[in-house]
């Protein structure tokens, strides 16, 4: 009850802030659609579509970061994705304010709002939490028994002395391997193997390999 209380307590401003923001943002879109010929529940389903929008695109930067997914272009698809939906929704704010300085402030407000309060949850959910430490490698490894910071000590060794990673290097990469799976809930991607392990990129793209294949 007291860790819910202290979890309320750190994100219930937040949430506040962005339902209330949310809520005025939402009417500014919903009457301007309403103006321009989508009346009843269009213009609802014009607001709802833009500002879940936002959240959406918002989550989907969260989960790239989580799970080291590189970009193929200057800018990533949610990124390109939020950004739109900001314009549409400040778009639809200042068409309803009034013709002055302090009338356009006052109507981007809610938008801004509701902006910023996403990207303070996003900023939160995205915040690194400790992992639990891998499991150490079998006595028949005594190399690499020491854990991940040892591993390197290891590479030239399997390196150039096979044409495949060594199977004691395989049966860690499975256990590093599954307990990120059980962590996140998704496969490890080559470059978190390659960081956990601290190998090169090629014995890292072997090991998926070799544990695909297994």
């Amino acid at each position: 009850m007291r860790r819910l209380a202290c979890r309320l307590l750190d994100s219930g401003p937040v949430l506040i802030l962005a339902a209330i923001a949310g809520a005025g943002s939402f009417t500014h879109i919903r009457d301007t659609a309403t103006e321009h010929g989508q009346s009843g529940p269009m213009a609802w389903a014009v607001a709802v579509c833009i500002d879940l929008t936002c959240v959406m695109a918002a989550r989907e930067r969260q989960r790239d970061k989580k799970t080291g997914r590189v970009r193929s272009g200057p800018i990533s698809w949610p990124t390109l994705v939020l950004a739109a939906g900001i314009m549409l929704s400040l778009a639809a704010n200042l068409a309803q304010a009034e013709p002055s300085v302090w009338g356009w402030i006052c109507a981007a407000t809610p938008a801004g709002a509701f902006l910023i309060a996403v990207s303070m949850l996003e900023r939160r959910a995205s915040a690194p939490h400790p992992e639990p430490s891998p499991t150490p490698i079998p006595d028949s490894a005594p190399e690499a028994a020491g854990g991940p910071a040892e591993i390197p000590a290891l590479v030239p060794a399997v390196e150039n002395a096979l044409a495949g990673p060594a199977a004691e290097l395989v049966d860690y990469a499975r256990r590093v391997a599954d307990d990120y799976h059980a962590t996140h809930g998704q496969p490890i991607t080559r470059d978190t193997l390659r960081a956990r392990l601290g190998v090169s990129h090629q014995l890292a793209t072997d090991l998926l390999n070799a544990l695909h294949t297994a």
